[in-house]
Order: C-alpha cells, then sequence, then structure tokens
C-alpha cells in the first residue's frame, strides 16, 4: 500500500464494489467487539476513524442512542456512500459520514470544547502516514478520562495468504515480490502482540490499557480469498493488470492456496481500549475534570 493518502483513497474506491462481503465474516465482528469493549453509553460522542463503510461506526451510533453522536471519516468516498446508504436503511439520524484526511481532522463544533468521549480506529491505524504521531494527534482530540480503541491484525493473521497474493501477483509485476505481505508495507508488526499494543497504547497517554483476542479463522474457500484480494488493500496488488491478467491471478491464487494445503484463513484480530490521561495543565476547567 501506497503512503499516499490519494492512493490510498484509490484503492479503497476500487474495493468498495466487494468491501461489503466481508463485512458479516470480518469487518462486522471486530466493529462490534470494539465499541463493546469501548464502553460506549448513551450521550456518547465518538470519532471513528478509517470508519470504511461503518463496521463500528454502526455499533457505535446503536451505543450512543440518539442523544449521542459518531464521526465517521474516510478517505475512501465511495465507502462513505455505502456507510450512507446503510445508515439511511437503518433511519439512523445520529451519525454522520465525511470523507476526510484524519490527520487534518478537528472536532467541529457540535462536539463539547474537551474533546469527543470516545476514538475508534478499526484496522485503520496502521495506513496512517506516521502511526506514532498522527494516532498521538487523534488521542488529543479525546477529553481527559475518555476512551480510545483500536482493532489490529494479531501476529501471523494474513500472512500466509498474504503471502500468495503477492507471489501469485508477482507473476506479472516483479516488484510486488519486494512487497510482501501486510506487515512489511506497514507498521503493524510494532504492535502486532498483545504486549507490544498495549505498551503503544500507554506510550500514547492512556491508562488502564485492555487487549483482548478476537479469534476468526474461517475456511479458504474460493469466494472469500478473491473478495480478500478485491475488497482490501490487496487489491493494490492489480493496479495496472488487464482482466485477462486479473483473471489469471485468481486462478493462480486458487492453484497455489491448494498446492500449499491452505484450508483456512487465519483473521485473528487484536482489540485495544485504554482510557485517555491529560497531564493537569492539559485539563483546565471544573467542565473537562467533571465528565473525567
Amino acid at each position: 500500500m501506497s503512503d499516499n493518502p490519494a492512493d490510498t483513497a484509490r484503492t479503497f474506491d476500487d474495493a468498495s464494489v466487494t468491501f461489503d462481503l466481508l463485512t458479516d465474516t470480518v469487518w462486522g465482528p471486530a466493529g462490534t467487539a470494539l465499541a463493546f469493549q469501548l464502553g460506549l453509553g448513551p450521550g456518547d460522542t465518538v470519532l471513528d476513524v478509517c470508519c470504511g463503510a461503518g463496521a463500528s461506526a454502526f455499533p457505535a451510533a446503536a451505543a450512543v442512542g440518539p442523544s449521542g453522536r459518531v464521526h465517521g471519516v474516510d478517505l475512501s468516498a465511495d465507502l462513505l456512500e455505502k456507510a450512507r446508504l446503510i445508515a439511511e436503511g437503518r433511519a439512523l439520524q445520529n451519525v454522520d459520514f465525511v470523507c476526510a484526511d484524519a490527520t487534518a481532522w478537528e472536532a467541529p463544533s457540535d462536539i463539547p470544547a474537551d474533546g469527543y468521549d470516545a476514538l475508534a480506529i478499526s484496522y485503520g491505524v496502521f495506513f496512517l502516514p506516521d502511526m506514532h504521531r498522527e494516532f498521538a494527534r487523534l488521542v488529543g482530540l479525546v477529553r481527559h478520562g475518555g476512551r480510545v480503541g483500536v482493532t489490529v491484525w494479531g501476529r501471523g493473521a494474513l500472512e500466509e495468504y498474504g503471502q500468495v497474493v503477492f507471489d501469485v501477483a508477482a507473476r506479472f509485476d516483479p516488484e510486488l515480490a519486494e512487497r510482501g505481505s501486510l506487515r512489511a508495507r506497514t507498521p503493524l508488526h510494532e504492535i502486532d502482540t498483545p504486549h507490544t499494543l498495549e505498551a503503544w497504547l500507554a506510550g500514547a497517554g492512556t491508562h488502564s490499557v485492555e487487549v483482548r483476542v478476537l479469534s476468526n479463522r474461517l475456511p479458504a474457500t474460493d469466494d472469500l480469498c478473491w473478495n480478500l484480494v478485491t475488497g482490501t488493500g490487496y487489491r493494490a496488488a492489480l493496479n495496472g493488470l488487464d482482466d485477462e491478467q486479473i483473471a489469471a491471478v485468481r486462478r493462480g491464487i486458487a492453484d497455489e492456496v491448494t498446492a500449499r494445503g491452505i484450508h483456512t484463513i487465519d483473521f485473528t484480530t487484536l482489540v485495544g481500549t485504554a482510557t485517555v490521561r491529560r497531564p493537569p495543565t492539559a485539563a483546565s476547567g471544573h467542565l473537562r475534570q467533571s465528565r473525567a
């Protein structure tokens, strides 16, 4: 995946057609787990970064109710349009989906001056241009005593299958052989164990960190394997290929999955949450302290 936000947006716009086919089995369970672990309640305000088609924004909206508010932010206009249609179908009026760069996002005027009650980033923090700096900035948009949470792939998740994708695609684009798996292209490897994720969250100015492991292993059916390529960041491996080459990649992936004896795909996910701690000089005023 490119570090250029425009390239990332383009990839996920292209992936939007099949992205939602993974919601029931992958995005949805993790998004719901994150919303519950954040402990959201009626009236809370939530910033959902890299919200995609709303897999974590919708359970958050249900938790905060009509008196709360969820702002879903993403670079992919096509995924956001899917989210808006789903929200309309569910008659949800407490969630807004905005096409914006999270690295420049500031809380709008309908959010209290001391900040959001919660920040959620599901499978997106490792796509930020500077994961450490940008996450710390986003944490700064949450009030003292508020909650932050992320979901990330656990160590080993998707690695076996991801290697198949790049090995096969590299037959048509040799440069892909150097790019390897998801971890080789993002800083995910720094936070893909419970211990490293816990330490990273604590280092971002939080306490009471909790990391849970969400085990999710699904049969490696042909449809699931291909939806993973066309509906996620793996779609970048198809860039520049024509229809005939793409069809050959699909056949090659199916053959390699069989040849390597891959019967299940590991989607194990870490769900990490923590409470924001502000230095006394930053938590000024009775209102901020009273909400902690």
